[in-house]
């Protein structure tokens, strides 16, 4: 990918820039906490976005999406803004640091991923993480590694209409190879839980049906939180999100808000607290109640937040069936992943039968990605 990025960038701009990358993510647990206030449990992945980026000395960004094959210049005031879809997350960050004060000017980039899009791995921090480090340290702006998160996004939330939480800016950039991070999404405190699963794997199961974030499903479900935490907060004048309410508080308003909004609640305490229950149980070293901790999030994802699918459920079942340690659908839903945490001795079966049995049903076979935990946001050498 490096050398074909090189020879495109020369191709276009007949000279060398540097490079830098960022990686999409997984997330072991702790799925729509994130945008509560409660705790995540994500990993940067050997899979990301690859720029190479040199300053022009103009006003103007010219950028090349390899994979796409499409080209795009833009300038730097909140008028120039690209229609391209892919090209506004670069924009974003461009806005959003300015924003924050930073003087920045025009450059020439060239840029591929290998995160595979739409399924769960969150190909858009990757690529928002890659330009907001590279600008950071081309300007030498200093930006310390908490706001250059935030500033992706904020491009989510001001340049693309998703109203994302932190998590996937975080992974992408503050990722460590061989660990797992638990992120406090209301107090930004985050811990490293050295992750060396001995005889397990870490594999995606991908359904191969995409999701659209900007949907409304998500914001709708952001929504819910909402209404149910000011409920709970009118009892309870400490709940400034669910991660703050208990399961006897969402209880005690059940009559003064929607059984949709309830179900929403009751899954985002539920799934805040199993956070907790896997980092207990890592630190025994016990991958069995890590597994049974993916069930449980997964039943909840598919029967109280509706965020699943039939693929994504079906791929479950197999996995339950398959004894598989633990599975359920990984990112925001509707499509993409399931994550898996399977036993060496299970994995071929296990793979062969997710693949044959899924292509029976829907007619297509699912993707498969080993997932190797790996360094986030950095220039390479």
């Amino acid at each position: 990918m490096k050398a074909k990025v090189a020879e495109k960038f020369r191709t276009l701009f007949g000279e060398e820039g540097d490079f830098f990358t960022s990686a999409g993510r997984i997330n072991l647990i702790g799925e729509h906490t994130d945008y509560n206030g409660g705790f995540v449990f994500p990993g940067a992945v050997d899979k990301g976005i690859l720029a190479e980026i040199k300053l022009n000395g103009t006003e103007k960004v010219c950028v090349f999406a390899l994979d796409l094959d499409e080209y795009v210049e833009f300038g730097l005031n909140e008028e120039d803004a690209p229609s391209q879809s892919w090209a506004r997350y670069v924009f974003g960050v461009c806005r959003e640091v300015i924003k924050r004060g930073g003087k920045i000017s025009g450059f020439n980039a060239v840029f591929a991923g290998d995160v595979p899009l739409g399924a769960g791995m969150s190909s858009s921090a990757a690529l928002e993480s890659t330009f907001a480090f590279a600008l950071n340290y081309l300007f030498n702006l200093g930006i310390d590694k908490f706001e250059l998160a935030r500033i992706g996004q904020s491009t989510e939330h001001n340049y693309c209409g998703v109203k994302c939480g932190i998590m996937d800016q975080f992974a992408s950039i503050f990722g460590k190879a061989g660990s797992l991070m638990r992120l406090d999404c209301k107090t930004m405190e985050y811990k490293y839980y050295p992750f060396h699963p001995e005889g397990y794997r870490l594999v995606l199961v991908d359904s191969v049906v995409k999701h659209e974030l900007a949907s409304s499903a998500y914001n709708k479900r952001r929504e819910s939180c909402e209404r149910a935490a000011a409920a709970i907060r009118a009892n309870h004048p400490e709940v400034e999100f669910l991660r703050d309410a208990k399961l006897e508080w969402l209880e005690e308003v059940k009559d003064r808000i929607s059984q949709e909004d309830y179900m929403r609640a009751e899954y985002v305490i539920d799934e805040v607290e199993r956070v907790l229950d896997v980092c207990d149980a890592l630190e025994r070293d016990d991958y069995e109640t890590v597994g049974q901790k993916m069930y449980e999030t997964h039943y909840g994802m598919s029967r109280l937040y509706e965020v699943s699918c039939e693929e994504l459920d079906f791929l479950n079942d197999i996995a339950r069936e398959c004894g598989v340690t633990g599975s359920r659908v990984m990112g925001g839903g509707f499509g993409g992943c399931t994550i898996n945490l399977v036993k060496n001795e299970l994995y071929d079966s296990f793979i062969a039968r997710a693949k044959s049995a899924y292509k029976e049903k829907f007619g297509r076979e699912p993707k498969v990605y080993d997932v190797v935990i790996s360094d986030g946001a950095r220039k390479l050498e």
